[in-house]
């Protein structure tokens, strides 16, 4: 009797692909990539053409030859690795490995594992495609460099285990950019206007908000706000315009791997690799009470919203069957044109959408079925009508001033019964059905407001995926991983959701600008993917890639060491007295950030935390402020007798009082501005 045999890459898939094939096949994982460039060298032979150099991975000398035992057996042997480049690669390298007939060999890729699927893949099986092998090998070696290049580097200069990363760089990069643009951001006053209308035989007011004349008026500060208010308190006040309209919410596309992480942040609070871990749970396979393990969700590594057509059809016959004919969406959804996609894969999906997520639910962990509640009420939304609204806008008129005052309300749900975001809970203006054109009203009362600009937001999890996504840096399986580096490592902290620069981030970074200025370049590094994506489709070879990438990278490595070679790191000597030998205890860089040590290491292992002063007395007991850190690694100043005094501030407070208020200055760039945010004083600094 033949008998075959199928290499998955996770243990997790065994079983239930086993059970879809039956007793001729036999089914093996290989628990991810078996050969890699060994850990203790470069492992790319630049003098020969960069050839590199793979080994067997430490601890899978006896997966392998159980596998090469299994193979010798087989009449046929499928690899069904993952069905993305990555995946390609294990595949190849599997090839290399077990050291069999190629053509006993054959690719397979499922997008989900269902039977259907699993049976389909083996009928249409393939040869490897060398192109995608290729990309992934270029893109392996291209990060190989700058990791085994640049890391030693750092460790010479800040000291400490500290790495580089081709991606990760970059994206420590973008997140110190936004932190200086947070710190210079100066606070500009404005004020809105609300006014508050009686109409006649009503008994509810109507609010409505200050537009200006013909053309909107922005009220910069109180004076303007008090002449105009004085202006609008003997007018008469008129409805001059009441317009009628529809406005139509297109439903959302499918998700990828870019969208789900950031839905999953906003509404359920996921990390990056939390999503991931329970997207790849649920693609593996889930023990369904009475239906065995299946995979409940496509592959979850895609860039694409393609549909396959029979899960198109599948889910607008269940939409039909449960809302009715009018919730079907009329016309295909598809991306944007001219983003880049790999569209061999299909967006993230249900496998079946007539498994709701409560038939599931006592299948599922808790958050396992809240994630694939999101996959599939998303879905089931991108295959329905458009929602629509009827829209009422009214402009009440006072002279040449205009007020205005908009509603809407949902005439049909469409794809709203099924998926809402955030900004459809927000509770629109109720309008009275009464108004015309022509009605006089009267004036209640007027609401000034006082508000202040406000800096751009820090980046969360969910907007630097959404930004590297725009920018064209990594891919979706890259996303999760370079996010998960750069907190690990204590280049970044995460606090509730806002991820903030550590001290030793802004270490790295400033090394990075200064000695790889087109490493940490954003546009290089898209230049980069899209060579990649190049090779990947077969026009342009990976070697040229590697050849035209390393000799620049050498150039730069080489002119650091240079520059390195001139700074002979000290250790600082500091006037703090070790309280064990009485030394002067030096300053040390430690993984999180710097420390006070005992030169006389290793007999005196005492050590302190290190705060700098910054020669500002504090503003509330006249002691030192010193620099200091929260306990994920973000900096703020405060007061050295902490914490007697409570004193602290995020900016960089300076000597100098506020000549208008009296309250202490901050820097912000290359200005100092008061820290009484409704004060609002600043000038240049010295």
């Amino acid at each position: 009797m033949a008998k075959y045999l199928v290499i998955v890459e996770s243990p997790a898939k065994v079983k239930t692909i086993k059970k879809f094939l039956g007793s001729n096949y036999d089914v093996e994982a290989s628990n991810g990539h078996v050969r890699d460039f060994p850990k203790s060298q470069f492992g790319i032979d630049v003098e020969n053409d960069f050839e590199p150099k793979y080994i067997t991975i430490r601890g899978k000398g006896e997966l392998l030859a159980k596998l090469r035992k299994a193979a010798k057996k087989a009449d046929k042997i499928y690899l069904a690795t993952d069905p993305d480049r990555e995946g390609e690669a294990i595949s190849w390298h599997l090839m290399q490995a077990l050291k069999e007939d190629p053509k006993k060999m054959h690719r397979i890729t499922f997008n989900e594992i269902t039977k259907s699927a699993v049976k389909a893949s083996i009928k249409q099986a393939r040869e490897l495609d060398m192109d995608l092998v290729d990309a992934q090998q270029a893109r392996r070696m291209l990060d190989r460099m700058v990791g085994y290049t640049i890391s030693p580097l750092l460790w010479a200069k800040v000291k400490r285990g500290l790495s580089a990363g081709r991606v990760q760089s970059v994206a420590l990069r973008i997140i110190c950019d936004r932190e200086e643009e947070i710190n210079a951001f100066i606070p500009e006053e404005y004020w809105s206007l609300e006014g508050t209308f009686h109409v006649t035989g009503e008994k509810k007011p109507l609010e409505a908000k200050f537009y200006g004349t013909d053309k909107k008026m922005n009220i910069h500060n109180k004076e303007e706000m008090d002449k105009l208010l004085s202006s609008l308190q003997d007018k008469e006040y008129e409805i001059t315009e009441v317009k009628k309209g529809e406005r139509i919410k297109n439903a959302p596309l499918p998700f990828t791997t870019s969208t789900l992480q950031q839905e999953a942040a906003k509404t359920l609070n996921f990390s990056t690799q939390k999503t991931m871990r329970l997207a790849q749970q649920l693609y593996e396979g889930i023990d369904i009470k009475g239906n065995g393990t299946v995979g409940v969700i496509t592959y979850l590594r895609t860039d694409s919203t393609r549909i396959s057509e029979e899960a198109d059809a599948a889910a607008r016959e269940y939409i039909t069957d449960q809302y009715g004919e009018a919730y079907v969406s009329k016309t295909e959804k598809t991306a944007k044109k001219g983003q880049k996609i790999q569209d061999a894969h299909e967006a993230i999906r249900p496998t079946d959408i007539s498994r709701t997520p409560a038939a599931l639910k006592d299948s599922l962990s808790r958050d396992q079925f809240r994630l694939y509640q999101l996959i599939w009420k998303r879905f089931a939304a991108s295959r329905m009508s458009p929602a629509r609204y009827e829209t009422t806008s009214v402009k009440i008129g006072a002279d040449e001033y205009i007020f205005t005052v908009s509603a809407s309300k949902v005439v049909f749900d469409g794809f709203l019964s099924v998926y809402t975001d955030e900004e459809d809970h927000k509770k629109g203006n109720v309008l009275n059905q009464s108004l015309e054109k022509g009605m006089k009203l009267s004036l209640k009362e007027l609401k000034p407001e006082q508000h202040f600009t406000q800096p751009p937001a820090h980046y969360t999890e969910a907007s630097l995926v959404k930004t590297m996504e725009e920018l064209g840096i990594g891919r979706p399986s890259t996303y999760a991983p370079t996010i998960t580096t750069i907190i690990s490592r204590r280049y970044v902290s995460k606090e509730q959701k806002n991820l903030y620069v550590t001290e030793l981030g802004e270490v790295v970074n400033n090394i990075m600008k200064q000695a790889f200025p087109s490493i940490v370049d954003v546009n290089f590094t898209a230049t980069m993917e899209g060579l990649l994506d190049c090779v990947d489709a077969g026009t342009v070879q990976w070697k040229t890639v590697v050849r035209n990438f390393y000799p620049d990278l050498k150039h730069d490595v080489d002119e650091a060491e240079k520059e390195l070679e001139k700074i002979n790191i000290e250790d600082e000597v500091t006037d703090v007295i070790c309280d064990n030998c009485g030394r002067n205890m030096v300053i040390k860089y430690g993984p999180h950030g710097r420390f006070l040590a005992c030169p006389g290491f290793p007999e005196c292992r005492n050590t302190k935390p290190y705060y700098e002063k910054i020669g500002v007395a504090c503003p509330i007991c006249g002691k030192d402020v010193v620099l200091k850190k929260t306990k994920k690694g973000r900096k703020y100043y405060g007061c050295e007798d902490n914490p007697e005094c409570e004193f602290m501030s995020w900016q960089k407070p300076s000597e100098k009082k506020c000549p208008k208020c009296g309250s202490y200055m901050v820097e912000k760039g290359n200005k100092l501005v008061c820290s009484q945010e409704t004060c609002g004083y600043v000038e240049p600094k010295e």
